[in-house]
């Protein structure tokens, strides 16, 4: 074995090499033989160290091609591109060619438009959601980030149960419509963003079980599948290379990493830390921020550099309490105090930080992070979607209380983030929906009534997943609200201020601890300094407050300052 095909034999998949060549890999540490068999052309691969099989193939880029394992069939786990779905055939894909150069990453100015591309449009594709792009942007939003493309069984679904990570969904477009999305949204001046889930495989579909069984860890399962192996090097190469050909080869920017509790890897280098050095390596002269879901609550990735920010449920679910008065399941911690928890969210990030709380301790102290390791919501698709009903938070309290919270997300020093439709004051709902067949689908039915049994106030039954209305119901834009013209205008002028006043603040970096309190129930007040200046606000979310705290001179003001729903912000340089 040659220098050559140890080094491809350590990249997954297929690599093109130039005229009709392309060099193919993959990990079959159980296998004893694997061929390429290309229409009815095979090219057996060569067997190399530690179960790697890569070898020199001969094809045009379309052609449909398998991996046959010790005589049996497989779709190539890294395959680039499955027009006909995760079953296969997988095909040679030529090289994606973004054209826009990306604008600079300028981490303290993202604001975050989370968009599903099979709703966000009538059409549910790349091209037509790069139509859009140029629109968001002229709101403010400076970064798109995009649900999970990787394909996935079926024709449509949230994309976290994809089963080959290398390939785009088939409905959506081809990798090509993919890159142009990324082109069309450097165009209007943004970032892009792509969730991606490394902690487990979707339920139907998946290759990898059969081609490397060792690619898991038997004595490790995750809520929705096998554990995975990180301690092995191939695991590892898998997903690092991965991220780095949606960074390098399409253009993204920045990733959301799902769910990273669940990347459990006692490795003396954790795989996400590879993977921030890769990245680094790959584009030296560009930032990859990783943005991580991990309900741990830890600063662990952040204080090292490996992870730029966390998504912040304890905000959203402060939030959440305080405008509904829902007290069920994880909403319990947060019911007891919201406006309180609101309050620390706002000064210190988390609010659960390993003190007792009503179920339980969670978290480790976060005070110490700048609100820029912190990625704030009222809505996601988790918070949405998760709902037996998917209701989005405007159908379940005051649209006054809900106006000053949607300011004050945008206007607090947090990286804020919109779910689509947000941004606009949409009532359609996003539900959960799937599209599975037989006994999986009977599976999904059951599970996900099963869920919600326990769920008083999420009420009524279950809408099916599996129906294609329940997909055509969570197209938030399919039908404009009334007020649609008056939410925009609100998100615009917010952010515009945002982006004038309180980014360059942001950049100095904060100067003093920030001084966040209560001034009743559902009222606060609040001081940020930083170096460059302080920011300060006062918010009533649905009550006049019980100590008033008038700020002189308000650079922005929603509603009455005497009355239940009120926001005053202002930005003071020296």
């Amino acid at each position: 074995m040659n220098d050559q095909t140890t080094r491809a034999g350590h990249h997954w998949g297929p690599t093109y090499l130039g005229g009709d060549t392309w060099r193919i890999a993959t990990w079959a540490p159980n296998a004893s033989d694997v061929v390429v068999r290309i229409d009815d052309r095979d090219t057996p691969l060569t067997q190399g160290d530690g179960g790697w099989f890569a070898g020199d193939v001969t094809g045009r880029a379309g052609d449909a091609y398998h991996l046959i394992v010790d005589g049996t069939a497989h779709v190539d786990p890294a395959a680039r591109w499955l027009p006909d779905g995760v079953a296969g055939p997988a095909r040679l894909c030529a090289p994606v060619a973004p054209d826009v150069p990306a604008p600079p990453v300028d981490w303290p100015a993202v604001t975050i438009l989370e968009i599903h591309v099979g709703t966000f449009t009538t059409e549910g594709t790349f091209a037509a959601a790069a139509a859009r792009m140029a629109g968001v942007a002229a709101l403010g939003i400076t970064a798109v980030e995009i649900m999970p493309v990787a394909a996935f069984s079926g024709h449509r679904g949230w994309g976290y149960d994809g089963v080959m990570p290398y390939a785009v969904h088939p409905d959506y477009g081809t990798p090509q419509d993919l890159a142009r999305l990324v082109d069309a949204i450097h165009a209007a001046g943004m970032l892009a963003i792509l969730d991606v889930v490394y902690n487990h495989f979707g339920p139907e579909g998946a290759s990898l079980p059969s081609v490397a069984p060792a690619f898991f860890d038997a004595d490790r399962t995750t809520p929705w599948g096998p554990g995975i192996d990180y301690t092995q090097d191939p695991v590892r190469r898998f997903f690092i290379d991965n991220a780095v050909i949606w960074a390098r080869d399409f253009g993204f920017d920045a990733f959301r990493l799902d769910a990273v509790h669940q990347i459990v890897d006692p490795s003396p280098v954790h795989i996400l830390t590879e993977m921030a050095a890769a990245l680094r390596s790959a584009l030296p002269d560009r930032p990859v921020p990783l943005i991580a879901e991990d309900e741990r609550n830890l600063a662990e990735g952040r204080d090292a550099g490996v992870i730029t920010a966390n998504w912040n449920d304890d905000y959203h679910h402060a939030v959440h309490c305080l405008l509904t008065g829902e007290d069920e399941s994880y909403y319990a911690n947060f019911a007891v105090d919201p406006i309180t928890d609101i309050a620390r969210a706002l000064a210190e990030g988390h609010v659960e930080q390993g003190q007792p709380r009503a179920n339980g301790t969670r978290g480790a102290p976060s005070a110490h992070l700048p609100p820029t390791a912190f990625v704030n919501s009222n809505q996601t698709h988790d918070q949405v979607g998760n709902r037996a009903q998917g209701e989005r938070l405007i159908t379940l309290t005051d649209p006054g209380a809900l106006r000053v919270a949607h300011a004050m997300l945008l206007c607090a020093p947090a990286i804020p983030m919109l779910f689509m439709g947000e941004e606009e004051g949409a009532r359609a709902p996003f539900l959960f929906f799937a599209d599975y067949e037989g006994e999986m689908a009977d599976a999904v039915r059951k599970g996900r009534a099963a869920e919600f049994a326990a769920f008083a106030q999420f009420g009524g039954p279950v809408p099916d997943p599996l129906s294609r209305d329940t997909f055509e119901r969570s197209r938030p834009y399919a039908a404009p609200a009334s007020d649609a013209a008056e939410w925009r205008a609100l998100t615009k002028r917010c952010l515009a201020w945002r982006a004038a006043a309180l980014v360059p603040l942001l950049r100095s970096g904060p100067a003093a601890p920030p001084d966040v309190a209560p001034t009743g129930t559902a009222a606060l007040r609040a001081r940020w300094t930083f170096g460059a200046g302080r920011v300060e606000m006062i918010a009533h979310l649905g009550t006049v407050p019980d100590t008033p705290a008038p700020l002189r001179n308000p650079d922005l003001t929603i509603g009455d300052p005497a009355g239940p729903n009120y926001l005053a912000v202002k930005a003071t340089t020296p």
